[in-house]
């Protein structure tokens, strides 16, 4: 379902506001008491005083133009978004037999979640050196894997509990067997409104256009070199050309924006990719991320002074091309975003190691063998396959999604006394 308008965002005064005009009195006192729980009163905790927001009409100052047609099976269900947005959610759930909206997912700390990685597979085809022994690893047999079924019920629950960006991680989740099939039944749950997908891109050239098809809308591809002996060096396979191919076939399709590369920042390593990046930023239509190296390589060879930080190579990027220029972002958002002076291009840093943003921290992951960790650097695991295979309903399996969230951890603590490595590797996790 699309609407010409999102609703307004969480303890704010709403579109109007936002657009620079005050919504009249009356309409802020009623946003207020919605939104903020009582006239003036600070914003609440999601899921605490709030009504559930598929029992809202929206503010009176939000205005929905479009109407929204959503075909199912039997027939068709009109919701006119002016008058009904939230009934017309409400409808074309129970047409499709999903939950209706509960009350949204809200850590001990207060932080709502809002996203979820789901990794698909464990298993990968390169052998990145920051990630993976030469060997690989011990694979997971095919039952201990959640299905297909299991992972768009899941979705499914997290959905009506608030968490709409889905992202589908591995491994290398393009191994996957029949994966646009996923994408398409993921895209089709109500309220997942963000569904993206991370790769090294080796099969993309090949998987884009029924990745498209199936509904995938974002796509971050990890690139680490642009030179064909560095690349083999980090990577382990000679494959660059696959990957750049693999790029420029998701570049033929606009409903596939933004296309991000991702880029490990290694000390010694990334200062000389640095320059060849930051240019084909400027160059092609991609965001170029570089994402600080982090203790989850399964040789537990990771050392501080390996890390690169986004500051350094900052500091690199604006020797060359002059001061880049803050681009904002939303509060749970992992990367710094800034583009070039010229508004030729844009650049991110994600900074875990120099700059944790466990603060703002809106994420969950799930691991292709069904455990739920609420934190990357997560020592603990909740099973969620079991809880999917048990025979529970879908409110006692957000019950138990609940009790797990609510034990989220505050930080990572990497960078503190005594910090304890995570259980299992990032392609083990789901990156």
């Amino acid at each position: 379902m699309q609407l010409d308008e999102a609703d307004p965002p969480r303890g704010e005064l709403g579109q109007r506001q936002i657009a620079g005009t005050e919504p009249p009195q009356g309409e802020k006192r009623a946003h207020d008491r919605i939104w903020r729980g009582g006239d003036g009163q600070e914003p609440c905790q999601r899921g605490r005083r709030r009504k559930l927001d598929s029992d809202l009409v929206p503010p009176p100052h939000v205005v929905l133009r479009q109407k929204v047609v959503e075909r199912v099976r039997h027939g068709a269900i009109l919701a006119d978004c002016r008058d009904g947005a939230a009934r017309g959610r409400r409808e074309l759930r129970a047409a499709r037999g999903y939950a209706l909206a509960m009350e949204p997912l809200v850590d001990g700390w207060g932080r709502s979640i809002g996203s979820v990685r789901i990794s698909v597979t464990d298993k990968c085809n390169f052998r990145c050196t920051y990630c993976m022994p030469a060997e690989g690893l011990e694979w997971l047999r095919r039952d201990e894997i959640l299905t297909f079924e299991e992972i768009a019920r899941l979705t499914g629950i997290l959905a009506a509990l608030g968490v709409g960006e889905v992202r589908l991680t591995g491994g290398e989740p393009l191994v996957r067997r029949d994966l646009p099939e996923l994408v398409r039944m993921l895209a089709a749950i109500p309220d997942v409104h963000d569904l993206s997908l991370t790769t090294n891109g080796i099969l993309l050239e090949r998987l884009a256009a029924p990745l498209v098809d199936a509904g995938l809308r974002r796509i971050n591809v990890s690139l680490d070199s642009l030179d064909h002996v560095r690349f083999a060096e980090i990577t382990r396979r000679d494959a660059l050309e696959q990957v750049l191919s693999g790029l420029a076939e998701a570049e033929r399709y606009p409903e596939l924006r933004p296309i991000k590369i991702n880029c490990v920042a290694i000390k010694g390593f990334t200062e000389e990719e640095v320059p060849a990046l930051a240019a084909l930023a400027r160059r092609k239509p991609y965001v170029v991320r570089f994402i600080e190296f982090m203790p989850l390589d399964a040789d537990r060879a990771w050392s501080a002074d390996q890390v690169l930080t986004g500051a350094e190579i900052r500091m690199l990027i604006e020797e060359r091309y002059g001061p880049l220029v803050a681009v904002p972002a939303k509060a749970s958002s992992t990367a710094r975003r800034f583009r070039f002076a010229d508004g030729n291009g844009e650049i991110g840093f994600i900074n875990p190691v120099s700059e944790p943003f466990c603060s703002s921290c809106d994420r969950i992951r799930v691991t292709a063998d069904g455990q739920l960790r609420t934190c990357l650097f997560s020592r603990r695991e909740w099973d969620v396959k079991a809880a999917l295979r048990d025979g529970r309903s879908n409110s006692q399996i957000a019950d138990f999604l609940r009790f797990a969230v609510r034990h989220k951890e505050l930080k990572h603590r990497v960078n503190e006394p005594g910090f304890v490595r995570a259980s299992r590797s990032m392609s083990q996790i789901g990156g």
